[in-house]
Formats: structure tokens, C-alpha cells, sequence
């Protein structure tokens, strides 16, 4: 049976750029055997959320449009952002992202890639909240405590003091950080987006560690200032 995870990892290779795959493109991207991606296409396609076209590769089915739009109108602030993680990307020449929690999931629903961006665009939907900028402030914002700790990598968050720890600083500096957290040579800036008086998603930036670390004032400045002038627009 064809997890969430998988699910969710297939349906987050399409995009603008690579609107259809074949059956071997999507095996050698996954790093998976060719039978396997024919059974992930195949389920997907079943089930309604992918189609195959007459010459026998697949796209995203009419049917996620309809979804997306059923969300988009059922959260009103939504237009917005989507809009504001384009002037991201391409003021900040990054990968931009935008996360929510689902329950206590945190869910990447909108990414987009400058051309220039010194990293790829991650395929993950589901991320891991203590490794991860979105996680930090998302949980910090909601009074979440996690009940386990993901060590992704040897700078990953692992106990229950250095996440309170982590939770202060996010509360009192307004943003959160993942400095090579969740995947190593990477870092992402995390600042918190308000719909109202509520916190209803993390938006932020993602690259390499090298440039962060780097840049990390300018580009700090540069996120806040554009999501504080979104917001206040």
C-alpha cells in the first residue's frame, strides 16, 4: 500500500518545471527501481491524482486543482502568500517556502526556486519540527512540545532542555533558524506570517550553509522587511 510519505514525496516531484515524468525519469529522480515507480505512478493515477497522457508519462490530475482550490478558499489569507514566496525567491535568490501545522505535522505547502538558488528544491512535504526552521516557530507559536526528537543530522535538536532552550530564543527573537538541523550544508531562515492576530504560517528562505552563514544579517533583514511590508500592505 502506497504510504502518505511516498504519496506525498511523488506528488511534490511535479511542479512548473517538470510538469509530467516517465516512468524511468521518476525512478532514477526517487533512486528507486523502475517497478517500484510504475506501482507509485500507477496507485497515484488510481486513485485520481495523477493521469497518463497519450504518450504514456503523467501528469497531475484535474482533481489536485479542485483541492487546491477548495483550500485556498477556505483560507483567505492564502493568495497573499503565495504571492509574497514569489517575491521571495526572486529577491532573495533562494528557495522559498511557506509551512503550516496540521495538527502537529508541519506540512511545506508552497515552495518555489530562484534559477540562481545554490540548492535544489526539496521534494519533502512532511518535515521534521525539530530540525527545521518552520518546525521551531511553528510549535513555539503554538505551545506545541514534541513528544520525540529527529535526529536528521549531528546538529539536529535531540532533548527536551535544548528544545525549551531553542523555544525562548525563537519567542524572543521573533524568527526562527536551522542551521545544517535538517540537511546537512543547508540552512533556513523561518519568520512567523499573521493572518489578523494569529500566527497561521512559517515563511522563509532556504540555501546553502555557506551563503547563509555568510550573509545571514542581510538576508535576515532583507526576509523580515518583506514579509512585515506583505503583512502590512
Amino acid at each position: 500500500m502506497l504510504s502518505l510519505q511516498k504519496a506525498s514525496t511523488i506528488l511534490g516531484a511535479f511542479s512548473a518545471d517538470q510538469p509530467e515524468w516517465g516512468v524511468r525519469a521518476l525512478a532514477a529522480h526517487l533512486d528507486v527501481p523502475r517497478a517500484t515507480a510504475h506501482a507509485y505512478l500507477a496507485g497515484l493515477t488510481e486513485a485520481g491524482f495523477l493521469r497518463r497522457t497519450p504518450h504514456g508519462k503523467y501528469r497531475l490530475s484535474w482533481h489536485i486543482s479542485e483541492m487546491g482550490a477548495q483550500l485556498t478558499a477556505a483560507l483567505p489569507w492564502f493568495q497573499d502568500a503565495r504571492a509574497l514566496i514569489t517575491r521571495l525567491a526572486l529577491e532573495v535568490k533562494s528557495v522559498a517556502f511557506l509551512c503550516l501545522l496540521e495538527g502537529e505535522d508541519v506540512v511545506a505547502a508552497i515552495r518555489e526556486r530562484h534559477p540562481d538558488a545554490d540548492i535544489d528544491l526539496p521534494l519533502d512535504i512532511y518535515l521534521p519540527a525539530t530540525a527545521t526552521a518552520s518546525g521551531k516557530l511553528l510549535y513555539a507559536f503554538n505551545d506545541i512540545t514534541p513528544s520525540t526528537f529527529e535526529a536528521c543530522t549531528q546538529s539536529s535538536i535531540t532533548t527536551l532542555d535544548e528544545w525549551k532552550t531553542e523555544v525562548a530564543r525563537v519567542r524572543r527573537l521573533g524568527y526562527a533558524y536551522s542551521i545544517e538541523e535538517w540537511i546537512p550544508g543547508q540552512c533556513t531562515l523561518g519568520v512567523p506570517y499573521h493572518h489578523g492576530d494569529q500566527v497561521v504560517a512559517s515563511i522563509g528562505v532556504q540555501m546553502s550553509a555557506q551563503r547563509y552563514l555568510r550573509e545571514e544579517r542581510q538576508i535576515r533583514e532583507r526576509v523580515l522587511h518583506i514579509v512585515q511590508e506583505a503583512e502590512l500592505g
